[in-house]
């Protein structure tokens, strides 16, 4: 047993939300996605992924899914050709110190107003809320790309919220999704796959939510809503996962190893169903 894992693990269950996001927004211990921490890099990512497949933001209307607060990815794809960007979270947490400072390179895309820096609506639309609501489906019309990094894993509906968002697709659009299925204390990157459900959801599931889905877990769902659904694996971790197979559960077992110890992957999606 990892005492230093379940001690760690335990703290972070029990730590309060509040407390969670308020080091999460100054980056203290727990550290944000590549979308907050390299806005510029995640936008190149997104390109260079869309680009694989013969697509392009240019004149497109685009999607990004839980854009944690900050604009600096939906302004750099307006600066890079897109026509308008939905900035879409599940929560309110506007990070206004690193928002202000977007300011003097994206003034085309964002204004001030009241001392706060503020998208303009002809370009930005916040989507706040449950992204699985009428009401929330009701505010925006369909989009061409829907867009998410390091996302997915923290799904508590990964079903439901896929429904919504092919909802939200157009006919030929497409979506570009990278997720990864490494527990997030990423020293032990298959350590979370050793506990039962109950002593996961009860004790150990951080606040943020890591919903322990496998590869062929997301395969089968994506599979459900897109005529196409292209996963492609970035990283595997064979070594880490040898190290913890003999204490996996059964159930995160698919039996071929090298499917098993998948670490990142980038699903393209396309032709919702």
């Amino acid at each position: 047993m990892n005492i230093k894992y379940l001690t760690l693990r335990l703290v972070r269950h029990f730590m309060p939300e509040a407390l969670a996001r308020f080091l999460l927004k100054r980056r203290w211990i727990i550290r944000p996605g590549l979308e907050s921490s390299d806005p510029a890099a995640a936008v190149e990512q997104y390109t260079r992924g869309l680009s694989a497949y013969g697509k392009s933001i240019q004149g497109s209307r685009v999607l990004v899914f839980g854009y944690g607060g900050r604009f600096a990815v939906g302004a750099e794809l307006l600066r890079r050709g897109a026509a308008h960007v939905v900035l879409c979270d599940h929560f309110v947490l506007l990070d206004e110190e690193r928002n202000s400072e977007l300011l003097p390179t994206y003034t085309d895309y964002l204004t001030l107003e009241g001392g706060e820096v503020k998208p303009r609506a002809e370009f930005i639309t916040l989507l706040h809320g449950d992204i699985r609501a009428d009401a929330i489906q009701k505010q925006i019309t369909q989009v061409d790309y829907v867009l998410s990094t390091s996302v997915y894993e923290h799904l508590d509906d990964v079903d439901g919220i896929t429904r919504a968002l092919a909802k939200l697709t157009a006919p030929q659009g497409a979506q570009l999704h990278f997720v990864d299925l490494r527990d997030h204390y990423f020293k032990y990157p298959f350590e979370m796959l050793s506990f039962s459900k109950t002593i996961w959801k009860n004790f150990l599931n951080p606040t943020s939510n890591l919903n322990r889905f496998r590869f062929h877990d997301y395969k089968k769902i994506f599979e459900t809503y897109f005529e196409k659904a292209d996963l492609t694996v970035l990283e595997r971790l064979e070594n880490e996962f040898q190290k913890t197979r003999a204490r996996i559960r059964a159930e995160f077992l698919s039996g071929d190893e090298k499917v098993d110890s998948i670490a990142l992957i980038q699903v393209f999606l396309e032709k919702p169903k």
